[in-house]
Parts: structure tokens; C-alpha cells; sequence
């Protein structure tokens, strides 16, 4: 089942589009904050019925550190492991585009405008 998440209620909604899970970041993804996106990962990966495409929509977060960055780097990995095609990243910050690049990470997350 579709569903949206946001990091702060972490409750999916409908979003209407089959095979699509979509988590929204509000606010920094950093160690104040990365135990609730990790949550809402791993809701969407629990919930997901079969192959989905989970979309991390990053445009309401300018700001990622390396424990945000483990986080996606862990839903990626715990997503392929269960057959899930992809982990997109929708609309990142240039910080973290730079974040990516820096760590060699750019290449294992599509990147989406929005």
C-alpha cells in the first residue's frame, strides 16, 4: 500500500500512486532527528507489499550530517535486501548533494528535482 511519512508523525497516509512509499523530511536530518527518519524507514519497509520504490522527499530538509546519511545508507541496504527496487532521493540540499560526492555515496541514490 502507497504511504507517506512524515519524520514527525511518522504515520503513513495514501498517496495515491501503487508501488511508491514516500518518506518527508521536516527540518534537519542529523542526529537530533535520525532515530525518527530511521523509524519511518523501516515502518515503510515493513509495510510495503512486494517490490516498492521508497522515495526520501528531502525538500522541507537543508541540512544532513553523517548520521543522517548512515540512515539512508542503511534503509538502501536493508530495501535491496528485501527486493525493493530503489531508494530515491527527491529534492536534496546542495549540502547534501555535497555530502554524497565527498563520501562517494553520490552514485547509490537517484536523485529526483522534486
Amino acid at each position: 500500500m502507497p504511504a507517506e511519512h512524515d519524520v514527525r508523525p511518522s504515520r503513513p497516509a495514501d498517496e495515491g500512486i501503487t508501488g511508491r512509499n514516500v518518506v518527508r523530511v521536516v527540518g534537519e536530518l542529523g542526529l537530533d532527528h535520525v532515530r525518527a527518519v530511521d523509524e519511518a524507514l523501516l515502518a515503510v519497509l515493513a509495510d510495503a507489499d512486494g517490490p516498492t520504490e521508497i522515495v526520501v522527499d528531502l525538500s522541507n530538509s537543508s541540512f544532513c550530517d553523517s548520521s543522517g546519511l548512515n540512515a539512508l545508507l542503511r534503509a538502501r541496504e536493508l530495501g535491496l535486501r528485501a527486493g525493493h527496487t530503489l531508494v530515491v532521493l527527491a529534492a536534496p540540499s546542495h549540502q547534501l548533494l555535497r555530502l554524497l560526492h565527498l563520501t562517494g555515496s553520490a552514485d547509490l541514490f537517484p536523485v529526483r528535482s522534486a
